[in-house]
């Protein structure tokens, strides 16, 4: 097999990357269609990719966003754990997220594609599992304070051999989780995936043979990676810095203050979070590759947000971040809820280059994916476990108004459950899902936008929930005089009468007809808000958007006089 540096003609190169995109999201047709988790086919908390054979990936389904940053720090780690051990027909399965990963309810099925006897690519799909075993159903306990408690972990093994499942490591999943069968039918929907990418990837190779097909994938990250680097070259060269605050670790609600400091120059990014603190004793950290994966999401938003991403783009970046931290933390520190703290991360550098891209990095958002999980019997006393990622506001950039009612930075193309889908699948009733418009969200010139309204009326006499939300109390962040966003939170309304409120909780029980009811915050706002123009506050008033009190107080609006 030759080296992958032959040229490729441009129109070869062009059907060859075609087929590649085409190959990922064919993979997630799949897996949509064939996976047993509502959480997956109907929310889509899944993802797939091709890289080659060193483990650069060359392509990605638009799935979650923080699984497919992870996809070469994972591939990369099994490269290095079997070496010259694998044969055509291996199946891979990692969920480890000291080794790349992210936590261990997302499992990494990563299939060797041979061609003649040698690695051609290398096919991945990550997907998030309902429940791994662990102290709580759904394992993810907010107060978990060791990786040990979060399940059932599996750094690196061989599934499948000679394509023939390996039966010791069904029965040691199986044994260990809540729902097994669920959990095997999702890890059958995955390996159809990694094959169907191998039966794609054989077409190629017989077609084009197996030297052109690595040539193009050299290619396609060489253009990548100059793309990227004239992208920041343009930039102007500087030091951006950023500080926020994560609203408590599920253990203690004590304040997490991190921080980042991005150096751009030349054609090179640096995203340095020396002086972040160390990993907190609940699951809020997340480890080395989540917060890689965390950093990319933001550099790709800043030099090119459309175009098909693969790794050539952050070849000009480098992310410095010192060993056990609450961004890189280490076994045993827990990382369950690692979505809650990477989307710091995230908003640090999004925070940070607001003023270098006002247009394109609007202000700041409700960030948390605000995740319940209530889980208990139905009526037929079958086990049941729900859980859902909810939308929110997003802020105001300098010319448009946030977007509401949108799904978190973390999770990309994801959705929520239909209100049918919950009330067919779970003892649950949906009471009410509206905006929440209380307060006039992040007021400014432009607006941020509002979160939303999700309210569950429980049908089951077992049932309990637990949940993580963050922005509780730091709010998201105002640019040039805009006004914070709201609040997210969590409210148990008692059939019994009475109304608790929470952020992060690790119990709760629930009695027949309780009201659970998730509200999200809105963004912030970008401008001074007396400066907002009458037409735009006439459209919210008439919306229902902002009421006639809000109206006066904030953006100093009074009824013209009849």
């Amino acid at each position: 097999m030759l080296s992958g540096q032959n040229a490729v003609d441009p129109v070869t190169q062009e059907i060859i990357e075609g087929k590649l995109v085409a190959t990922v999201d064919e993979m997630g047709i799949v897996m949509a269609r064939t996976s047993m988790s509502p959480v997956i086919y109907e929310v889509l908390d899944f993802a797939c990719g091709l890289l080659t054979r060193d483990g650069e990936l060359v392509a990605q389904m638009n799935g979650i966003t923080l699984f497919t940053g992870t996809f070469g720090v994972q591939v990369k780690a099994l490269i290095a754990q079997f070496g010259e051990q694998l044969a055509d027909g291996d199946v891979l399965l990692t969920n480890d997220p000291y080794a790349g990963g992210t936590h261990a309810c997302d499992f990494a099925i990563v299939k060797p594609l041979f061609v003649d006897g040698e690695i051609l690519a290398y096919a991945i799909n990550v997907a998030h599992y309902l429940d791994v075993g662990g102290s709580v159903p759904g394992s993810l306990a907010p107060n978990a304070t060791s990786v040990f408690q979060e399940g059932l972990r599996l750094p690196g093994v061989k599934v499948m051999r000679a394509d023939a499942f390996c039966d010791e490591i069904l029965h040691v999943i199986a044994a260990n989780v809540r729902m097994p069968e669920m959990a095997l039918g999702d890890l059958n929907a995955q390996i159809a995936t990694v094959r169907v990418a191998g039966r794609r990837m054989a077409e190629l190779a017989a077609k084009y043979g197996a030297d052109v097909v690595e040539a193009a994938f050299a290619h396609l990250l060489a253009t990548s990676e100059a793309s990227a680097r004239a992208a920041i070259l343009a930039l102007p060269d500087g030091v951006y810095t950023a500080t926020d605050v994560i609203d408590g670790d599920g253990f203690t609600d004590a304040p997490i203050e991190v921080r980042v400091t991005i150096t751009i120059a030349a054609d090179q990014i640096v995203a340095d979070f020396t002086g972040c603190p160390p990993a907190v004793a609940g699951p809020i950290n997340c480890a080395r590759g989540a917060l890689q994966s965390a950093v990319k999401t933001i550099v790709k938003a800043l030099i090119d947000p459309q175009a098909p991403s693969n790794e050539g783009w952050f070849r000009p970046l480098d992310v410095v971040c010192p060993p056990g931290t609450v961004f890189t933390a280490e076994l045993p520190s827990p990382t369950g809820w690692y979505y809650e703290g990477s989307v710091h991360a995230s908003e640090l550098l999004w925070k940070a280059l607001a003023p270098l891209q006002p247009g394109r990095f609007s202000a700041g958002s409700y960030s948390s994916l605000c995740v319940v999980y209530i889980s208990g019997r139905d009526e037929t006393g079958m086990p049941f476990i729900h859980i859902e990622p909810q939308h929110g506001g997003w802020g105001a950039t300098p010319d448009e108004d946030g977007a509401g009612a949108l799904i978190a930075l973390t999770d990309g193309d994801t959705y929520n459950y239909s209100v049918e889908v919950i009330e067919a699948r779970f003892p649950l009733r949906v009471r009410r899902y509206a905006l929440n418009v209380e307060g006039g969200s992040g007021a400014g010139r432009r607006r941020g936008g509002f979160g939303i309204i999700r309210e569950y009326e429980v049908l089951s006499t077992e049932a309990s929930a637990y949940a993580s939300f963050g922005r509780t109390k730091t709010l998201p962040w105002g640019v040039d005089g805009g006004a914070e966003g709201t609040a997210n939170r969590l409210e148990i309304e008692r059939h019994a009468g009475g109304l608790d409120v929470h952020g992060r909780i690790a119990h709760l029980d629930l009695a027949r007809n309780d009201i659970l009811r998730i509200v999200t915050g809105g963004g912030g706002g970008w401008g001074d808000p007396k400066e907002r123009e009458r037409p735009r506050i006439e459209q919210d008033l008439r919306d229902g958007r902002v009421t006639r009190d809000v109206a006066l107080e904030i953006y100093g609006y009074e009824e013209a006089a009849s």
